[in-house]
């Protein structure tokens, strides 16, 4: 009698674990970003109404300001005024000295006049730049938020088109019992999209060839044979008491069986054979209502 030949472990694909981690990085990016996206609206909406109550708050003292200094500028100003024209209305009157101090007082008061007036818009001019660069910096700051979070927004979008893609690649198989089975994962990443679509309950698990049986969701499984080369392997379900053997079976096979527990039968999916071990996952239907 020939010896059994002895296989080399294979190593893990690392196609399988790459997606794996890509979609894992994804499935974290897409809910910090959703929790990232609703801070940084929350906190747009809070300053723009620091920002409302900041400019209604100096609008209204630049007003008040503004009265007070212009009333006070513009009465000083029409008492000029009046000086002036009673300065002209005596020089008319007056021999040619005097007449020629009142032309020089007109003047003086003239060019007062003109001084005045250019403080009252100058003041003006300032206090309304000052606004203009407050609201400037406010209109600026939130510009930067609504691009964050524009930013944000792209990456969830993103995010999502990557799962559905991975979805939409997905493949659908008959069962060893004749029964077309859901969808189908053939890695960690497929796996992971197929728990978002929330239709079966998934249980992953890693079985080896021990001495007693391995609890896998509400069923038990136990290895008994692994063909790495030819991605083969034979496993005991036990389910209701009663146990089923599931011989030869292959890769990405759905191996069906039946429960009490569901009108729709569970399936195991074997992603992975290596010597003593599978690696795979449990789907079973989410309606737990007797046959």
């Amino acid at each position: 009698m020939s010896p059994t030949p002895t296989y080399t472990q294979p190593e893990p694909p690392q196609r399988s674990g790459l997606l794996a981690a890509l979609l894992i990085g994804a499935l974290i990016a897409l809910a910090a970003g959703n929790i990232y996206l609703y801070v940084q609206i929350d906190r747009i909406r809070t300053d723009v109404a620091k920002v409302r109550d900041s400019l209604q708050t100096e609008l209204g003292n630049l007003r008040d300001a503004s009265s007070v200094t212009t009333a006070s500028q513009m009465r000083h100003i029409e008492t000029l005024k009046e000086e002036l024209e009673s300065t002209r209305a005596q020089a008319r009157n007056l021999s040619s000295q005097a007449k020629q101090e009142a032309t020089a007082r007109a003047e003086q008061l003239t060019r007062q006049i003109q001084l005045e007036q250019a403080k009252v818009q100058q003041q003006v001019s300032s206090e309304i730049s000052e606004v203009k660069q407050s609201a400037n910096a406010a209109n600026a700051k939130i510009a930067d938020v609504s691009t964050d979070v524009g930013g944000v927004k792209t990456q969830v979008a993103q995010t999502q088109d990557e799962l559905h893609k991975t979805i939409a690649d997905l493949k659908s198989a008959r069962g060893d019992l004749g029964v077309q089975s859901g969808l189908i994962a053939t890695n960690s990443s497929e796996l992971a999209a197929l728990k978002r679509l929330g239709e079966r309950n998934y249980f992953e698990f890693k079985l080896g060839k021990t001495k007693q049986p391995q609890r896998v969701g509400d069923i038990t499984l136990m290895l008994k044979k692994t063909d790495p080369k030819k991605n083969r392997f034979t496993v005991d379900v036990m389910a209701d008491d009663k146990r089923t053997e599931k011989k030869d079976k292959n890769i990405n096979e759905p191996v069906q069986f039946y429960t009490s527990k569901a009108r729709q039968p569970y399936e195991l999916v074997i992603n992975q054979v290596q010597k003593d071990l599978i690696v795979g996952y449990l789907s079973t239907p989410k309606e737990q209502v007797a046959r």
